[in-house]
């Protein structure tokens, strides 16, 4: 019987050659995530098992990331328990202020992730390594307590969904695209507990940073976990920052899906996702008449250095319009020193724009970007809820960083081509 890509990971990390969906399988973790909001619950949790050590000090990550810098006394009390932590149980792999960044951009810079590997956090979005050809899922802080102290985790093997991209994209159509259309297809539960696998010419060629952006959000769809085989361009990324390939997995003809969809990309337009949903899609042509207050260019979806990149090919020469607030925030410290240093930061200071060091913090209304009553926004983030960036009458749009950095100039939603 064949298997997917994420029934072989899973497989090999139970001891098992054959697994099929609904399978409960005690699975080996390579990597155990947690953050500065959800830690310090997996460490008081993990206190009351009542051992003196993690199961491997190099395979517990902790990254402060959420509310950094510290926005007030209680997430500065966060971070500074996790920290405590991390030095008494002398974790190898923790990140604060201004030696990491974004969880889900640092791990994969830090050559923490691998093709085969197979990683959990206590954070929605750690699906994000699927775009390395890795199984990552989100588990509650709870589970990451329990996977601390033991290396591994009970897991239901998930059916699969198949996405297939052919065709050729359009110039300012990207990753963020292809999963936003997916989402509205499928539908915001269209894909739960499933492992959404993603293929075609279209991934196949597609570069390390937009993979990334995709599986990122397939926890949107309510996946458990998105998924692609590794492709050269991983293979090169991975390579140079580990030292090996890690194990490449690609589903066997006979795999079986529980469903199959196959997209021509070829006239797509960049897409928006309307308030308050990530599957609420419009072309960016059906939104032009949205007027905007703030763009946020960043986070764990779009903050890396080639949505930077693309965010100053737009605006470099123009300025934000009056009547609106860009906030420019790279993913990780890696990802600041190399914008800086091809001068993208005197493009975005040039076209009026703030830049934040890494944080998620606009993400989830936390800080650097809250938005008041009655104030919109185009975000290059992954969820735009009621309140999700502030007050609960503040709407946020969804879109890639074209739409965005040409929105800012705009002064309402648009395309990089009504610039021109």
């Amino acid at each position: 019987m064949g298997m997917t890509i994420s029934e072989k990971i899973l497989a090999k990390h139970a001891g098992k050659d054959i697994v099929k969906p609904g399978d409960l399988l005690e699975v080996d973790v390579d990597i155990v995530l947690s953050n500065d909001i959800t830690a310090p619950i997996a460490i008081s949790e993990f206190r009351k098992i009542g051992i003196d050590h993690v199961f491997d000090k190099d395979k517990v990550v902790m990254v402060a990331d959420h509310y950094v810098p510290g926005k007030d006394v209680k997430s500065a009390e966060q971070a500074k328990f996790m920290h405590e932590f991390a030095r008494e149980y002398g974790i190898k792999h923790y990140y604060d202020v201004g030696r990491g960044g974004i969880e889900h951009a640092l791990l994969p810079e830090e050559g923490l992730v691998k093709p085969g590997d197979l990683i959990i956090g206590a954070d929605s979005h750690t699906c994000t390594y699927g775009g390395l050809g890795a199984f990552s899922t989100g588990m509650g802080s709870t589970d990451i307590a329990a996977a601390m102290a033991m290396g591994c985790i009970w897991m239901k093997v998930p059916p699969s969904m198949k996405f297939i991209f052919e065709g050729t994209l359009n110039r300012w159509v990207s990753g963020k695209d292809l999963i936003l259309f997916t989402i509205g297809q499928i539908g915001v539960d269209g894909a739960l507990y499933k492992a959404m696998e993603f293929a075609g010419s279209v991934i196949e060629a597609m570069s390390v940073d937009q993979r990334l952006t995709i599986a990122n959000m397939a926890i949107e769809a309510g996946g458990k976990n998105g998924i692609m085989k590794a492709n050269k361009q991983v293979l090169d990324y991975v390579g140079s920052r580990t030292g090996t390939e890690g194990i490449v997995y690609e589903s066997d003809e006979d795999a079986k899906y529980e469903r199959e969809f196959s997209f021509d990309v070829s006239d797509m337009e960049p897409q928006v996702a309307f308030p308050h949903l990530p599957s609420n899609i419009r072309p960016v042509s059906q939104a032009r008449d949205i007027v905007i207050d703030q763009v946020v260019i960043g986070s764990c979806t779009n903050g890396r250095l080639e949505d930077l990149r693309t965010a100053a090919e737009v605006l470099k020469g123009r300025n934000t319009a009056e009547n609106v607030r860009l906030i420019v925030i790279p993913a990780t410290q890696e990802v600041y020193r190399k914008a800086m240093d091809e001068g993208l930061f005197d493009i975005f200071l040039d076209a009026n724009a703030a830049i934040s060091t890494p944080t998620c913090g606009p993400c989830l209304g936390g800080h650097m970007g809250v938005m008041a009553a009655g104030e919109r926004a185009v975000a290059t983030t992954n969820r735009n809820f009621v309140g999700r960036m502030g007050h609960p009458k503040s709407e946020v749009y969804l879109a890639n960083p074209a739409v965005a950095a040409a929105s800012a100039v705009l002064g309402r939603i648009g395309s990089p081509d009504e610039l021109d």
